[in-house]
């Protein structure tokens, strides 16, 4: 822990921001693995503030930590060992600068949480498309900074596609501001892509210029049962070439997650008796003058004549469509409660999906019994690959096999063109992997960049890059 004339140093340099000890919500990240033992907390309510913390900060040699809603899954946010760092969080910096509906265009501060966001949006007629599980405490600049992907990136694209501009403070403290509404603006190197995705890395994102998109005048839902993800990826080819680019998401579920939430949620409500191996759950954002449920039918009945789908169940109301969501946003709950030997967030060309899927349960296989949970956002190819130990077995009688299972898993992907870190990003869980399957030359040119932006080597030490 800094002591206490460090921190009167730090505020002497950074005046008016709100510092003091971090309080156990800080230290630990959402699945309990790392805690830290101690950091000191910033709260600037300004980019001025921010400024003020990171050029004290490099002044006085301290690690600094930004931090949104610290629901980010690869320990980006936590620091195992070392000297207490410094989290500056953001969470006084929520405003909503402006909003401009003719141009589908609004400007927030990175402490704004995503719902709130997209609640804003609404209440003036437009749709913020990003959404994920945790977008009720999920801040949008961490969202940014991971490049947060969700469930509707397969029409509306990443954090990143959303994303026209950036206000950020810089490694020395300097302030850029590139909160730019233009859709067009070739002027040199895009540094706000840059930033988007560097967790925290290379400077703090403060506050960005959105892309909204019209809000949809009604929403198809459905789920259908496949055989398998083959069948599932050309219901995906089907649905889209007959709503013409109107899929907002296609999420694959397997019968594994849907068994797992009997065990442990069962109050979650299932729309087969009958848990099948796989189903798909798919929605369609629609224009006037479209009727939703003739839409979705119509998708149905030409895949049931091509032989892609069994049942099927159409949402009829919204509560109904609710409770699809809420199946699917329950999964990571029940992952947890059961406990995985291995997880994994990756992301494969479609076309490489399924014989993905069937070729590594079978070399899996051969480490040993084990259960596998996959679902995903198969619509833009993120699978989660969740591994789990057999029934009646505990996750630690697999220890000595962990490795080997993400090894395994990690090494298929790599070999069919895929990525190990589809929309978590790298953290400081992923280092390793990063330096195995990256690019030798896209990594030297990561190093070089860090090293020029950030020499003094405080920007989130240890994340992405390693120590």
């Amino acid at each position: 822990m800094l002591n206490a004339a460090e921190v009167g140093a730090l505020g002497a340099a950074a005046p008016g921001v709100r510092i003091g000890p971090a309080g156990p919500a800080y230290l630990e990240e959402p699945r309990g693995r790392l805690r830290m033992a101690a950091a000191v907390l910033a709260l600037p309510e300004d980019v001025g503030q921010v400024a003020s913390v990171v050029r004290a900060c490099g002044h006085l040699r301290y690690a600094l930590v930004p931090r949104g809603g610290g629901t980010g899954l690869v320990l980006g946010q936590v620091v195992p060992e070392g000297p207490a760092p410094v989290i500056l969080s953001l969470e006084r910096m929520a405003r909503v600068r402006g909003i401009w509906p003719e141009e589908n265009v609004m400007i927030v501060e990175a402490g704004a949480i995503l719902a709130d966001v997209q609640a804003a949006a609404a209440e003036a007629g437009r749709l913020f498309p990003l959404a994920l599980a945790a977008q009720g405490s999920a801040r949008i600049g961490g969202n940014l900074a991971t490049n947060a992907g969700g469930v509707t990136v397969l029409r509306y694209g990443n954090a990143r596609d959303l994303c026209l501009g950036i206000e950020a403070v810089l490694p020395d403290g300097s302030v850029m501001a590139g909160l730019t509404r233009l859709r067009k603006d070739n002027t040199g190197y895009d540094l706000r892509h840059l930033l988007i995705g560097s967790e925290g890395t290379l400077g703090v994102i403060t506050a960005a210029a959105l892309k909204l998109a019209p809000m949809p005048a009604a929403r198809a839902t459905a789920v259908f049962v496949v055989a398998d993800p083959a069948a599932a990826l050309a219901l995906l080819g089907l649905a889209e070439a007959r709503a013409a680019g109107l899929v907002s998401a296609f999420e694959l579920i397997g019968g594994q997650g849907l068994r797992f939430l009997d065990a442990v949620l069962p109050g979650v409500r299932q729309p087969f008796a009958v848990r099948p191996d796989w189903m798909v759950l798919i929605e369609l954002d629609l224009p006037a003058g479209v009727a939703p449920v003739a839409m979705i039918e119509g998708i149905y009945e030409a895949a049931a004549a091509a032989g892609l789908v069994g049942d099927a169940v159409v949402a009829q109301s919204e509560a109904q469509r609710r409770d699809f969501w809420h199946l699917r946003e329950a999964l990571p709950e029940a992952n947890r409660r059961i406990g995985a030997i291995a997880s994994h967030d990756i992301s494969l060309p479609l076309g490489a999906v399924a014989g993905f899927v069937a070729g590594t349960g079978a070399a899996l296989a051969a480490l040993g019994e084990m259960r596998i949970n996959c679902f995903g956002h198969v619509g833009d190819g993120n699978l989660h690959y969740n591994v789990f130990p057999a029934p009646g077995r505990a996750r630690a009688d697999y220890a000595d096999r962990a490795e080997a299972i993400s090894r395994l898993v990690h090494d298929r992907v790599a070999a069919l063109g895929g990525s190990v870190s589809a929309e978590h990003g790298i953290g400081r869980l992923k280092v390793g992997e990063l330096v195995r399957y990256a690019d030798p030359a896209e990594l030297a040119a990561m190093r070089a960049i860090k090293a020029a932006l950030d020499p003094l080597g405080i920007m989130n030490p240890g994340a992405v890059l390693g120590p």
